[in-house]
Protein backbone atom coordinates (compact mmCIF):
# COMPACT_ATOMS: atom_id res chain seq x y z
CA UNK A 1 0.00 0.00 0.00
CA UNK A 2 1.21 3.51 -0.82
CA UNK A 3 -0.33 6.62 0.70
CA UNK A 4 0.44 10.27 1.33
CA UNK A 5 1.91 11.00 4.74
CA UNK A 6 -0.59 12.36 7.26
CA UNK A 7 -0.29 14.52 10.36
CA UNK A 8 0.96 12.31 13.16
CA UNK A 9 3.17 10.20 10.88
CA UNK A 10 6.25 12.27 11.65
CA UNK A 11 7.67 10.11 14.50
CA UNK A 12 7.26 6.91 12.52
CA UNK A 13 8.89 8.44 9.43
CA UNK A 14 11.82 9.71 11.48
CA UNK A 15 12.26 6.34 13.21
CA UNK A 16 12.34 4.53 9.86
CA UNK A 17 14.79 7.00 8.34
CA UNK A 18 17.03 7.13 11.41
CA UNK A 19 17.87 3.46 10.93
CA UNK A 20 19.23 4.41 7.49
CA UNK A 21 20.60 7.79 8.49
CA UNK A 22 23.57 8.12 6.17
CA UNK A 23 21.48 8.05 2.98
CA UNK A 24 18.42 9.85 4.40
CA UNK A 25 19.77 13.28 5.31
CA UNK A 26 17.73 15.30 2.81
CA UNK A 27 14.53 13.46 3.73
CA UNK A 28 15.19 13.80 7.46
CA UNK A 29 16.46 17.37 7.33
CA UNK A 30 13.54 18.60 5.24
CA UNK A 31 11.05 16.86 7.52
CA UNK A 32 12.63 18.37 10.63
CA UNK A 33 12.78 21.86 9.18
CA UNK A 34 9.55 22.10 7.18
CA UNK A 35 7.25 19.34 8.36
CA UNK A 36 4.85 17.55 6.05
CA UNK A 37 2.73 20.33 4.59
CA UNK A 38 4.88 23.30 3.52
CA UNK A 39 4.17 23.82 -0.17
CA UNK A 40 6.12 27.08 -0.54
CA UNK A 41 9.80 26.70 0.37
CA UNK A 42 11.80 25.03 -2.45
CA UNK A 43 13.25 22.42 -0.09
CA UNK A 44 10.01 21.53 1.68
CA UNK A 45 8.89 18.05 0.74
CA UNK A 46 5.71 16.05 0.19
CA UNK A 47 6.11 12.56 1.67
CA UNK A 48 4.56 9.25 0.63
CA UNK A 49 4.75 6.03 2.64
CA UNK A 50 4.69 2.38 1.62
CA UNK A 51 3.75 -0.50 3.89
CA UNK A 52 0.93 -1.58 6.12
CA UNK A 53 -0.58 0.84 8.61
CA UNK A 54 1.97 1.37 11.36
CA UNK A 55 4.70 -0.56 9.52
CA UNK A 56 6.62 1.67 7.09
CA UNK A 57 8.70 -0.16 4.49
CA UNK A 58 9.62 2.81 2.27
CA UNK A 59 9.56 6.61 2.35
CA UNK A 60 9.42 8.71 -0.79
CA UNK A 61 9.55 12.48 -1.13
CA UNK A 62 9.39 15.18 -3.76
CA UNK A 63 10.48 18.70 -2.89
CA UNK A 64 8.72 21.82 -4.08
CA UNK A 65 11.77 22.41 -6.30
CA UNK A 66 11.13 19.10 -8.05
CA UNK A 67 13.71 16.76 -6.50
CA UNK A 68 12.64 13.19 -5.79
CA UNK A 69 14.20 11.48 -2.75
CA UNK A 70 13.68 7.99 -1.41
CA UNK A 71 14.53 5.55 1.32
CA UNK A 72 13.06 2.43 -0.22
CA UNK A 73 15.37 -0.54 0.35
CA UNK A 74 14.04 -3.56 -1.47
CA UNK A 75 10.97 -1.77 -2.85
CA UNK A 76 9.33 -3.71 -5.67
CA UNK A 77 8.73 -2.35 -9.15
CA UNK A 78 5.03 -2.17 -8.28
CA UNK A 79 5.77 0.13 -5.34
CA UNK A 80 8.01 2.33 -7.48
CA UNK A 81 5.35 2.41 -10.20
CA UNK A 82 2.69 3.38 -7.66
CA UNK A 83 4.84 6.23 -6.41
CA UNK A 84 5.53 7.46 -9.95
CA UNK A 85 1.79 7.45 -10.65
CA UNK A 86 1.09 9.34 -7.41
CA UNK A 87 3.27 12.29 -8.49
CA UNK A 88 2.23 12.27 -12.12
CA UNK A 89 2.06 15.83 -13.47
CA UNK A 90 4.68 17.18 -11.04
CA UNK A 91 7.78 18.94 -12.32
CA UNK A 92 10.94 16.83 -11.96
CA UNK A 93 14.32 18.56 -11.72
CA UNK A 94 16.40 15.73 -10.31
CA UNK A 95 16.67 12.63 -8.16
CA UNK A 96 18.89 12.05 -5.14
CA UNK A 97 19.60 9.13 -2.84
CA UNK A 98 21.27 5.76 -2.53
CA UNK A 99 22.66 4.97 -5.99
CA UNK A 100 20.59 1.81 -6.71
CA UNK A 101 17.42 3.61 -5.63
CA UNK A 102 18.17 6.53 -7.94
CA UNK A 103 18.47 4.03 -10.78
CA UNK A 104 15.12 2.50 -9.78
CA UNK A 105 13.54 5.96 -9.63
CA UNK A 106 14.78 6.79 -13.14
CA UNK A 107 13.11 3.67 -14.49
CA UNK A 108 9.84 4.23 -12.63
CA UNK A 109 9.66 7.90 -13.60
CA UNK A 110 10.66 7.03 -17.18
CA UNK A 111 13.54 9.48 -17.31
CA UNK A 112 16.36 6.95 -17.72
CA UNK A 113 16.71 8.09 -21.33
CA UNK A 114 16.72 11.81 -20.53
CA UNK A 115 19.77 14.07 -20.53
CA UNK A 116 21.32 14.68 -17.13
CA UNK A 117 23.70 17.52 -16.40
CA UNK A 118 24.99 15.54 -13.41
CA UNK A 119 24.39 11.87 -12.69
CA UNK A 120 27.60 10.08 -11.72
CA UNK A 121 27.35 8.28 -8.35
CA UNK A 122 29.79 9.68 -5.81
CA UNK A 123 31.63 8.19 -2.81
CA UNK A 124 29.69 8.58 0.45
CA UNK A 125 31.67 9.41 3.58
CA UNK A 126 30.98 9.45 7.31
CA UNK A 127 32.93 10.98 10.21
CA UNK A 128 32.49 10.71 13.96
CA UNK A 129 33.39 14.28 14.86
CA UNK A 130 35.12 13.34 18.09
CA UNK A 131 37.69 11.44 15.98
CA UNK A 132 38.32 14.29 13.54
CA UNK A 133 41.84 15.50 12.75
CA UNK A 134 42.12 19.29 12.36
CA UNK A 135 45.02 19.99 9.99
CA UNK A 136 47.60 22.61 10.81
CA UNK A 137 47.58 25.71 8.67
CA UNK A 138 46.78 29.36 8.39
CA UNK A 139 43.38 30.91 8.42
CA UNK A 140 40.36 31.53 10.58
CA UNK A 141 36.77 30.57 9.96
CA UNK A 142 33.90 33.05 9.87
CA UNK A 143 30.31 33.30 8.74
CA UNK A 144 29.76 35.24 5.51
CA UNK A 145 28.07 38.62 5.62
CA UNK A 146 26.21 40.74 3.11
CA UNK A 147 29.47 42.34 1.98
CA UNK A 148 30.47 38.87 0.72
CA UNK A 149 27.39 38.51 -1.50
CA UNK A 150 29.08 39.26 -4.84
CA UNK A 151 31.94 36.88 -4.08
CA UNK A 152 29.51 34.16 -2.94
CA UNK A 153 27.57 34.53 -6.18
CA UNK A 154 30.77 34.11 -8.19
CA UNK A 155 31.95 31.14 -6.14
CA UNK A 156 28.62 29.33 -6.06
CA UNK A 157 28.16 29.93 -9.79
CA UNK A 158 31.60 28.44 -10.41
CA UNK A 159 30.80 25.53 -8.09
CA UNK A 160 27.60 24.72 -10.00
CA UNK A 161 29.38 25.02 -13.35
CA UNK A 162 32.26 22.81 -12.31
CA UNK A 163 29.99 20.05 -11.03
CA UNK A 164 27.51 20.44 -13.94
CA UNK A 165 24.67 21.12 -11.53
CA UNK A 166 22.90 23.56 -13.87
CA UNK A 167 22.85 24.23 -17.61
CA UNK A 168 24.86 27.29 -18.70
CA UNK A 169 21.81 29.50 -19.14
CA UNK A 170 20.78 28.98 -15.49
CA UNK A 171 24.18 29.39 -13.84
CA UNK A 172 23.69 33.06 -12.96
CA UNK A 173 20.36 32.31 -11.31
CA UNK A 174 21.87 29.33 -9.53
CA UNK A 175 24.70 31.47 -8.20
CA UNK A 176 22.30 34.10 -6.87
CA UNK A 177 20.06 31.50 -5.25
CA UNK A 178 22.93 29.66 -3.61
CA UNK A 179 24.44 32.90 -2.33
CA UNK A 180 21.09 33.95 -0.88
CA UNK A 181 20.72 30.56 0.87
CA UNK A 182 24.27 30.73 2.22
CA UNK A 183 23.58 34.11 3.79
CA UNK A 184 20.08 33.29 5.06
CA UNK A 185 20.72 29.82 6.50
CA UNK A 186 23.63 30.58 8.79
CA UNK A 187 25.11 27.25 7.69
CA UNK A 188 27.93 28.55 5.45
CA UNK A 189 31.46 29.42 6.50
CA UNK A 190 34.48 31.07 4.87
CA UNK A 191 38.11 30.30 5.62
CA UNK A 192 39.97 33.60 5.62
CA UNK A 193 43.72 34.25 5.55
CA UNK A 194 44.98 37.78 6.22
CA UNK A 195 41.51 39.14 5.55
CA UNK A 196 41.03 37.31 2.24
CA UNK A 197 38.56 34.42 1.86
CA UNK A 198 40.26 31.35 0.40
CA UNK A 199 37.66 28.56 0.76
CA UNK A 200 34.00 27.96 1.49
CA UNK A 201 32.11 25.20 3.26
CA UNK A 202 28.43 24.71 4.09
CA UNK A 203 25.85 22.36 5.56
CA UNK A 204 23.00 21.30 3.29
CA UNK A 205 21.03 19.13 5.73
CA UNK A 206 20.91 19.37 9.51
CA UNK A 207 19.65 17.36 12.46
CA UNK A 208 20.47 17.84 16.14
CA UNK A 209 23.07 15.05 16.12
CA UNK A 210 24.10 14.83 12.46
CA UNK A 211 24.91 17.21 9.61
CA UNK A 212 25.53 16.75 5.91
CA UNK A 213 28.29 18.88 4.35
CA UNK A 214 27.91 20.41 0.91
CA UNK A 215 29.05 23.41 -1.09
CA UNK A 216 32.77 22.98 -0.34
CA UNK A 217 34.69 25.16 -2.77
CA UNK A 218 38.15 26.62 -3.26
CA UNK A 219 38.90 28.89 -6.24
CA UNK A 220 41.16 27.09 -8.75
CA UNK A 221 44.13 29.42 -8.21
CA UNK A 222 44.15 28.58 -4.48
CA UNK A 223 43.82 24.80 -4.69
CA UNK A 224 46.38 22.28 -3.54
CA UNK A 225 47.16 24.17 -0.33
CA UNK A 226 44.86 22.35 2.09
CA UNK A 227 42.37 25.20 2.42
CA UNK A 228 39.24 23.08 1.86
CA UNK A 229 40.13 20.39 4.36
CA UNK A 230 40.99 22.99 7.01
CA UNK A 231 37.75 24.89 6.35
CA UNK A 232 35.67 21.72 6.69
CA UNK A 233 37.51 20.62 9.84
CA UNK A 234 37.13 24.00 11.55
CA UNK A 235 33.45 24.10 10.59
CA UNK A 236 32.88 20.63 12.01
CA UNK A 237 34.73 21.62 15.18
CA UNK A 238 32.05 24.29 15.64
CA UNK A 239 29.36 21.66 15.15
CA UNK A 240 31.01 19.26 17.60
CA UNK A 241 31.08 22.00 20.23
CA UNK A 242 27.35 22.55 19.59
CA UNK A 243 26.55 18.88 20.24
CA UNK A 244 26.63 17.37 16.74
CA UNK A 245 28.20 13.90 16.75
CA UNK A 246 28.40 12.85 13.09
CA UNK A 247 29.00 14.37 9.66
CA UNK A 248 28.09 12.92 6.28
CA UNK A 249 29.16 14.05 2.80
CA UNK A 250 29.46 12.78 -0.75
CA UNK A 251 32.67 13.69 -2.57
CA UNK A 252 33.00 15.06 -6.10
CA UNK A 253 36.34 13.60 -7.16
CA UNK A 254 39.70 12.10 -6.15
CA UNK A 255 41.11 15.38 -4.79
CA UNK A 256 38.04 15.88 -2.61
CA UNK A 257 38.25 12.28 -1.38
CA UNK A 258 41.87 12.78 -0.34
CA UNK A 259 41.02 15.99 1.49
CA UNK A 260 38.16 14.42 3.45
CA UNK A 261 40.08 11.25 4.25
CA UNK A 262 42.92 13.40 5.62
CA UNK A 263 40.65 14.72 8.37
CA UNK A 264 39.19 11.34 9.24
CA UNK A 265 36.22 10.65 6.95
CA UNK A 266 35.67 6.97 6.08
CA UNK A 267 34.00 5.83 2.90
CA UNK A 268 30.81 3.90 3.66
CA UNK A 269 29.11 3.58 0.27
CA UNK A 270 27.93 5.43 -2.81
CA UNK A 271 25.43 8.24 -3.19
CA UNK A 272 23.86 9.62 -6.35
CA UNK A 273 22.68 13.08 -7.34
CA UNK A 274 21.07 13.08 -10.78
CA UNK A 275 20.10 16.54 -12.07
CA UNK A 276 18.24 16.86 -15.35
CA UNK A 277 19.58 19.25 -17.97
CA UNK A 278 16.02 20.52 -18.34
CA UNK A 279 13.16 19.71 -15.94
CA UNK A 280 10.42 17.43 -17.25
CA UNK A 281 6.81 16.76 -16.27
CA UNK A 282 6.42 13.36 -14.66
CA UNK A 283 4.23 11.20 -16.87
CA UNK A 284 4.13 13.88 -19.55
CA UNK A 285 5.50 13.82 -23.07
CA UNK A 286 9.22 13.20 -22.68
Amino acid sequence: MLRAARAGDEPAIEAFLEDRAETSMFLRGNLARFGLFDRVHPHATAYSLAGDEGDITAVFGISNAGFVMSQAPGASRDVWRAYANSIRGRRLAGITGDAPQVAAAKRALKVDGERFALEDPEPLYRLTLADMVIPDGAGVLRAPGDSDRAMLQDWTRAYSAELHMSPPERLDEEGRDRADRALASGDARLLEIDGTPVAMTAINARLPDMVQIGGVYTPPALRGRGHARRAVALHMAEELAAGVATAILFASGPAACRAYEAIGFDRIGTYALAILTEPVVIGGTQ
